[in-house]
């Protein structure tokens, strides 16, 4: 079982350097003794390379993507991004994707957010053979995918894919293709009996391993919950309006996003991690922590890395 962080784009575009304050934020993940840091992908930097970065200059850490939008990418270029960021961190990358959605592919890219299904399940069909093969030779109905040479990366072990699946379909195609999910706003019930559930079961049929389950799950340690409710309003109403996050928010008994932003002391994240932990959760990464204060921020990514040593300690004591 693996705790973690995510940072929002945002994180690193109001400082001075994105990369150099990326890097800063891996040294503290380390320190407070988490597992992995996870980076949101927008317009401004590339998420995979500073992954890439931090992870070379913070060994301690698994680096991520949380997540790449496949609209608009083609899987050739973003397999050669992934081992790229492998190679350099010595096999702890691990690529998450997203679908992407019609708000932002159809007005800020020019094309049609159509059939994100069909265009999943041949985007992970191209990484899987250039990941495993170093080639690939496919012609599908929404990409072709064909190198006439080698499409490996020196150095890089296959990098594992996580994609941001939450509907029936998607998690389908993501229990056949890719190694699990990186489910955002979706509470433990529901995380357990409409993502774990029909994943496990696609993986099963599918004759493939157990699938890696990261729930990212919004939340913060803080005396202000009051403040910290209202901001989370704010930051989440984007998600009330897409279809995807609004079904699984309902699954997970919410009237909107913002009820599902883990908000409290120490106490109330302790008790929200056993929760998502005991709903079927290989890994949970605590994301938009800099809701409130810096202060607030630094007291969460602590309270995580002691849940994350107590939980080691008691899975060794019961080995024993």
């Amino acid at each position: 079982m693996s705790i973690g962080v995510a940072l929002g784009p945002s994180a690193l575009d109001t400082s001075e350097n994105a990369v150099d304050t990326a890097v800063e934020f891996g040294r503290r993940a380390a320190a407070a003794g988490l597992d992995s840091l996870w980076f949101g992908q927008q317009f401004s930097h590339d998420t995979i390379g500073v992954a890439a970065v931090v992870g070379r200059e913070v060994p301690e850490l698994e680096v991520g993507t949380s997540a790449v939008p496949i609209p608009a990418r083609h899987p050739l270029f973003v397999a050669s991004q992934a081992q790229t960021a492998q190679a350099a961190v010595h096999g702890r990358f691990t690529l998450g994707l997203g679908l992407g959605a019609a708000a932002f592919s159809e007005p800020v890219f020019g094309i049609d957010y159509d059939r994100p299904i069909a265009r999943l399940r041949e985007f992970l069909t191209v990484l899987r053979d250039v990941f495993h093969t170093g080639t690939v030779d496919f012609h599908g109905e929404t990409l072709t995918a064909a190198t006439p040479f080698s499409a490996a990366v020196a150095g890089a072990s296959p990098v594992p894919v996580l994609v941001a699946a939450m509907g029936p379909q998607a998690l389908r195609v993501t229990g056949e293709l890719a190694d699990g999910t990186l489910p955002f706003l979706v509470g433990p019930r529901a995380l357990g009996e409409h993502i774990v559930e029909p994943l496990t079961a696609a993986v099963e049929r599918a004759g493939r391993p157990r699938p890696r389950i990261a729930v990212l799950v919004p939340g913060v340690v803080t005396a202000d919950t009051d403040g910290a409710r209202a901001k989370a309003v704010a930051h989440t109403a984007f998600y009330d309006d897409i279809p995807s996050y609004r079904r699984i928010v309902e699954l997970s008994g919410a009237r909107r996003a913002a009820e599902l932003v883990v908000i409290g002391d120490e106490a109330v994240i302790a008790a929200r991690v056993a929760e998502y932990f005991d709903a079927g959760a290989t890994d949970v990464i605590f994301t938009q922590t800099d809701l409130t204060t810096p202060e607030d921020q630094r007291r969460t990514w602590e309270v995580l890395g002691a849940l994350r040593r107590s939980r080691r300690s008691d899975a060794a004591t019961a080995l024993l």
